[in-house]
């Protein structure tokens, strides 16, 4: 299944996308008489029994809505989001740093969220502003102290995210929440795709395109720590909840680590794909 998050008549609602369409679930729950509240938003639906996510997969509305004619939203709207670095071996090795031992752990403030299609902001001419392809795991459930081997039965879903950064920021402060977090540096989606369509989330091709030009791909299969394996150590000092989203880590061919170095700047667009999940795509402006 594949939930969106959308603007529709000055509204945010979720809906399933299906063919290109899209089928709203607040009103496909009313016409089967239940409860629509719990359809409000995908984190409202996570955050209810799973009876109601398995309920959205079958929800019916007379009129669906086509894609073309909505603004798609982020499809999540997380409570936190954890982001790991360093996790990639042909980013460590384009790096010219040792693997690591445990996985490298920051945070993300989730206002720097942003749809599938919306423009990344530059915060300020010097910031040093980069790109970085990744994939997304999305929380089902509360987990607290998971095995690795029970981890993925809390994980809902995936989207495609891009983790940008500030890179002027994000080292000069000794420590990388304001470099992360900037406004609209977490673009993210097209859609949640839920878990039973990603059999293998640690074998996805990934890509980035700048301007059209391919400037990373890589395959999940290149992370040092699994999904599994990062759900388990986040969850056994952190309570993860319905709706937060883990971002993975990143490939090899960030800008920052180019030479001559290839930043984001006015006018540039800024895509990432992976493969069974799909691609967004976000224009660079100023905000200075």
């Amino acid at each position: 299944m594949r939930l969106v998050q959308y603007r529709h008549e000055d509204k945010e609602r979720l809906g399933r996308l299906e063919a290109g369409r899209i089928i709203d679930l607040q009103l496909a729950a009313v016409e089967a008489g239940r409860n629509p509240t719990l359809f409000a938003s995908t984190r409202a639906l996570l955050e209810a029994d799973d009876e109601f996510l398995d309920l959205a997969r079958t929800l019916q509305h007379a009129s669906p809505i086509s894609a073309e004619d909505v603004t798609f939203a982020t499809p999540i709207r997380s409570g936190k989001i954890l982001a790991i670095g360093l996790n990639y071996r042909d980013h460590a090795a384009e790096a010219g740093q040792a693997l690591p031992e445990t996985p490298l752990c920051f945070a993300k403030f989730p206002s720097c969220l942003a749809g599938p299609f919306d423009d990344i902001e530059l915060p300020a001419e010097d910031a040093q502003v980069d790109y970085e392809a990744e994939l997304g795991v999305v929380i089902g459930k509360r987990t607290r102290r998971v095995s690795e081997q029970a981890a993925m039965a809390c994980v809902t879903g995936y989207v495609a995210f891009n983790d940008v950064s500030a890179r002027r920021w994000q080292f000069a402060d000794g420590q990388w929440v304001r470099g992360k977090s900037c406004d609209t540096f977490g673009p993210c989606g097209p859609c949640l795709v839920t878990a039973d369509e990603i059999a293998h989330p640690g074998n996805l091709g990934i890509r980035a395109f700048l301007n059209g030009e391919l400037v990373q791909s890589s395959n999940t299969d290149q992370m040092i720590f699994s999904v599994a394996a990062l759900v388990s150590y986040l969850s056994q000092a952190i309570t993860l909840e319905p709706g937060d989203l883990i971002a993975t880590g990143t490939p090899a061919g960030i800008g920052f680590t180019r030479k001559p170095q290839r930043l984001l700047e006015e006018g540039d667009v800024i895509e990432v794909e992976i493969d069974g999940i799909g691609r967004i795509r976000n224009r660079v402006v100023q905000n200075w």
